[in-house]
């Protein structure tokens, strides 16, 4: 462990440079896997740090990046891509380290993912398109999309590198500059690309990187140098930033606040790649915001169908306990022993108010690893059933008709993915309709694509992420509008 982070700076990323922070306050950090202390820590972002930052990042906008031709941003973040790919496996350690992510997943997901956004993002450098309406009454109209100047983003710590590429590659893309915190649980991955943008050529000030907990997030929302903040974490958290947004300077707040997805099982909707499917839900251990935590399965099929997840659910379940370095582990331990001692708690509440099918306790003695849980048919309100909890446990229950199953779909203040297995595209699309969510896949897990809107309704936040749309959400449309002189004839 100590050779895998002898060279990592745990300093602030500002103006191109990794700098001490102006408090003695530092951030300390337990490796999952085994319990033990991690040998660095990460110095934490004060309020006069965040505003070096922000000066850094306005002068950056005004003088360099805003007026940088669209080629040589294109460039800038195309270079920063290859990067990313040429250093994965050392930027996948040193984020597997605090958080026990498996080091092969994070290289051939995240890290492949985060690589894939940037080159897509750098195309749109030269084709953010404005509008124009034809003349009437002599004006002539342009609508503009114009950036926003300094953006921040506050991310969770189940998948930093997403994050990273979701917030910051469409935001410099439109021609912002952005200011990056990761969540204090996993400072190391993040931090880790400071010196990857300068490389790329980016110019000081365009990217910074500041760590820090509550605090550091919260100066950051009430910031009124910024201009937007992206937020993704906790219900509690977003509502937090949203209120510092309003009451600073009204900034633009994105919002993906974590969800209770359904995953709705017909009994025509292919048995074994429904069961797949479902249990994809333990992937990252079901630390994952669109994770099917719940999953409704036609009466019929019921029977077979727990038991097949059941026993995807053991197998996993053997692996489990392996280190997360080690190339083949595919499962790892949960984030910490708060997140470890919250699921449990739910667990409790399980086992008091519904069936448990598996797991249900610890794996070992060692690190923060829970056995893969179901429990079948909680009672009506049960929290293992309408509260989010973030961890390998899965609640199922059973359902008759089709009107039944999009009722107990949308019976929760979640709104975020959902997913839906049948062989009927008419029933596909009518159901996909009526559930109450930001985005549904037809037989697969729903995950995040390049060039579609990601991002929920409800509780599950507001605002997208990737596509287009996501790009968007980094601008201000300005209208413009020319008095013409209409010559007369």
């Amino acid at each position: 462990m100590s050779s895998a982070l002898s060279s990592i700076p745990t300093q602030l990323f500002i103006n191109n440079q990794y700098v001490n922070s102006t408090t003695p306050t530092r951030l300390t950090v337990i490796n999952p896997y085994d319990g033990s202390p991690i040998p660095h820590t990460a110095h934490t972002a004060s309020k006069e740090d965040i505003d070096a930052a922000v000066s850094a990042a306005q002068t950056a906008y005004k003088t360099s990046w805003k007026t940088l031709p669209a080629a040589e941003k294109r460039a800038c973040m195309l270079r920063f891509a290859d990067l990313v790919e040429t250093h994965a496996e050392r930027l996948a350690t040193l984020e597997s380290l605090p958080t026990g992510k498996p080091v092969t997943p994070t290289v051939h997901f995240d890290l492949a993912h985060m690589a894939e956004v940037y080159r897509y993002y750098a195309g749109w450098t030269d084709k953010l398109a404005g509008e124009s309406y034809p003349e009437s009454n002599g004006v002539y109209k342009i609508v503009r999309h114009e950036p926003l100047g300094v953006c921040a983003g506050i991310a969770s710590w189940n998948a930093t590198f997403l994050y990273v590429a979701w917030k910051i590659a469409p935001a410099i893309a439109a021609g912002n500059c952005f200011i990056f915190k990761p969540s204090e649980k996993t400072p190391f991955g993040a931090l880790a690309l400071g010196s990857l943008y300068v490389e790329a050529g980016f110019p000081p000030g365009v990217v910074q990187i500041l760590n820090g907990a509550q605090t550091t997030g919260a100066l950051l929302a009430a910031h009124p140098g910024i201009g937007k903040i992206s937020f993704t974490g906790s219900v509690g958290g977003g509502r937090a930033v949203q209120d510092l947004a309003s009451k600073s300077n009204m900034k633009k707040v994105t919002l993906e606040l974590g969800g209770k997805s359904p995953a709705i099982v017909f009994d025509d909707g292919g048995f074994e790649r429904a069961v797949e499917g479902v249990c994809g839900f333990l992937f990252n251990s079901g630390q994952i915001c669109v994770a099917t935590s719940r999953v409704l399965v036609q009466k019929s099929i019921s029977d077979k169908f727990i038991a097949a997840v059941k026993k995807g659910f053991q197998d996993a379940e053997a692996t489990l306990g392996s280190n997360p370095l080690e190339p083949t582990t595919i499962y790892g331990p949960i984030v910490d022993k708060a997140q470890f001692d919250k699921i449990m708690s739910y667990i409790e509440i399980g086992k008091k108010t519904a069936t448990l099918i598996t797991g249900g306790e610890q794996k070992g003695e060692k690190g923060f690893f829970i056995k893969p849980t179901i429990f079948f048919n909680p009672e009506s309100g049960s929290p293992i059933l309408t509260e989010e909890i973030f961890g390998p446990v899965m609640a199922i229950q059973t359902f008759e008709t089709e009107e039944e199953a999009v009722e107990m779909a949308n019976a929760t203040e979640y709104g975020l993915a959902a997913s839906i297995y049948t062989s009927n595209l008419d029933r596909a699309l009518r159901v996909s309709s009526a559930l109450e969510c930001g985005g549904v896949a037809v037989n697969s897990p729903f995950m995040p694509e390049l060039n579609t809107p990601f991002g929920g309704v409800k509780a599950s936040g507001q605002g997208r992420e990737l596509g287009k749309h996501g790009l968007l959400e980094y601008t201000e449309p300005k209208s413009i509008h020319i008095k013409m002189d209409i010559p007369k004839l």
